[in-house]
């Protein structure tokens, strides 16, 4: 009897962790300082981007407030608390290289890496972003 109330509170565990698994990279994520958002589902790779639909389904999107522009998440992968992405602008002009890193339950770190710097408007002109951006899931 007590092995198999250790073997089901084991079941429960691995069960309980493996669901906790499938929504480390999942949600909305935001960075108040830049007006910035990431808008995420590396597992079901199904989001879809306001106003550009032909896109079809992508892992995620960084986008800005009050403002259709945004860096597509074209590839996604993940290993452990960090995540590789490709990353390419809305018009297809400029791409890069990128890492989210889950640092606790609610914050989340981009780095940019290879490839161009992630700029976004900010009232009506360009704005570059730091290498080293935080987020807070919301």
């Amino acid at each position: 009897m007590k092995r198999l109330i250790l073997s089901l509170c084991c079941l429960c565990a691995a069960v309980t962790y493996a669901q906790k698994d499938s929504i480390t990279f999942k949600g909305y994520f935001y960075n108040k300082e830049y007006g910035v958002y990431l808008r995420i589902n590396f597992y079901g790779q199904n989001i879809i981007i306001p106003g550009q639909e032909m896109l079809g389904g992508v892992p995620g999107y960084l986008g800005k407030d009050r403002n259709s522009f945004a860096w597509p998440i074209v590839s996604a992968n993940i290993k452990g608390k960090k995540a590789s992405l490709q990353m390419v602008n809305d018009y297809g002009s400029e791409d890069l290289e990128a890492t989210l890193t889950r640092q606790n339950d609610s914050i989340y770190v981009l780095r940019q890496g290879k490839g161009s710097t992630i700029k976004v408007p900010a009232d009506g002109k360009w704005q570059k972003l730091p290498p080293v951006l935080p987020f807070k899931r919301q």
